[in-house]
């Protein structure tokens, strides 16, 4: 039986009680709001920079055959040190993928698909399939072509949400049928279409024929504007070369580029500019977006600008890389920088074609 000061008290018990379940109420609603305003995370794979170190087991003499356009599933495993040392083995399904560096690179592009089952509570959960971009050829000066196209996406990342990370590894690859040693190199992973999309609240739009005024204005201004300052011209919104569209609710199109081994910044063997854009070399920088004015380039040119110390740290950061390319690298945006903060310098490079300029 309750005394008379426990009757009392009653009432404010039950009033504290409910004001703690809708304070529990109101705390995981605003946390789930957080969580969907963000998106959906890109996993623990792409939530830290440091260098994963892999073990890739396949028949990789079977998979560097496949150069035409029929692509077969390979068996392999992945494997890792897992954080408390213990080792992580991942069976997966390789196959190649790409155009040209397929054709032309010793070392076939691979894509990995993962089994659900397996990869809860791993370094690769939610992850269903990714590009791995391998290094070219062998010898250290197809490693810096690769870390140097890694850091570009790490650039990127830099101005924008609306873009693909990318995660680094070294990975030693394994083939039980050949008596050869296993040979270790450079790659790096690239987040799926679909999630670099819904992590910006959009999906993936796989049309062709939008054009540069179609999508949105300040994101196909600043795309356009760091492909000239790392001097790339392999690309095309409407062809959707080495571009994705992401549209968001508002059936806004945003577009993010991608593969960038074509950059003069990087300046690889291979690499040719079209003959129809009249310049010579991918070292020669080329504009090729609409007209903008300088009120329009000014909020741009302040985001390269807000972010050239830590671009440039990216570079001189990076132990594997040789000094030499690093230095190459920044005296290369040392240029592209001192056009942007040139009026009269901007005006004759990225402006020429527009009326009244």
């Amino acid at each position: 039986m309750l005394v008379p000061s426990e009757r009392a008290a009653l009432p404010s018990r039950i009033t504290l009680t409910l004001l703690a379940l809708l304070s529990l109420a109101v705390g995981r609603a605003r946390a789930q709001e957080r969580a969907d305003s963000e998106g959906p995370r890109a996993a623990p794979l792409f939530d830290a920079n440091e260098p994963l170190d892999l073990r890739l087991t396949a028949d990789f003499g079977a998979i560097g055959k496949e150069r035409g356009t029929t692509k077969h599933d390979y068996p392999g495993v992945l494997t890792y040190a897992g954080p408390a040392g213990d080792s992580v083995s991942l069976n997966v399904q390789l196959h190649t993928r790409g155009h040209f560096r397929l054709r032309t690179c010793q070392y076939v592009p691979l894509k990995v698909d993962f089994p659900k089952d397996q990869t809860a509570h791993t370094l690769f959960a939610h992850q269903k399939s990714l590009k791995l971009v391998v290094q070219c050829r062998g010898g250290q000066g197809y490693a810096n072509y690769l870390l140097e196209e890694y850091l570009l996406y790490r650039a990127y990342n830099l101005l924008t949400d609306l873009s693909f990370r990318v995660r680094l590894a070294r990975v030693t690859y394994v083939d039980p049928g050949k008596k050869d040693a296993p040979e270790t190199r450079y790659a790096f992973f690239m987040e799926d279409d679909d999630r670099m999309a819904r992590r910006n609240r959009g999906e993936v739009f796989a049309q062709q024929g939008v054009v540069q005024e179609q999508t949105e204005v300040a994101q196909m201004g600043l795309l356009a504007v760091f492909q000239y300052m790392i001097g790339n011209t392999d690309w095309s919104v409407a062809g959707l070369h080495n571009i994705v569209l992401v549209r968001d609710s508002g059936r806004v199109v945003y577009p993010v580029p991608y593969d960038f081994d074509w950059s003069g910044v990087i300046s690889t063997p291979y690499a040719q500019p079209d003959s129809r854009l009249g310049i010579t070399t991918v070292r020669e920088r080329l504009y090729r977006s609409g007209c903008r004015t300088a009120e329009d380039f000014a909020p741009i040119f302040a985001r390269f600008n807000a972010q050239k110390d830590a671009i440039y740290g990216l570079y001189r950061a990076q132990p594997w890389l040789e000094a030499k390319r690093v230095k190459q690298a920044l005296d290369y945006y040392d240029e592209f920088y001192r056009i942007i903060n040139d009026a009269g310098a901007t005006r004759r490079a990225m402006m020429t074609l527009c009326p009244g300029h």
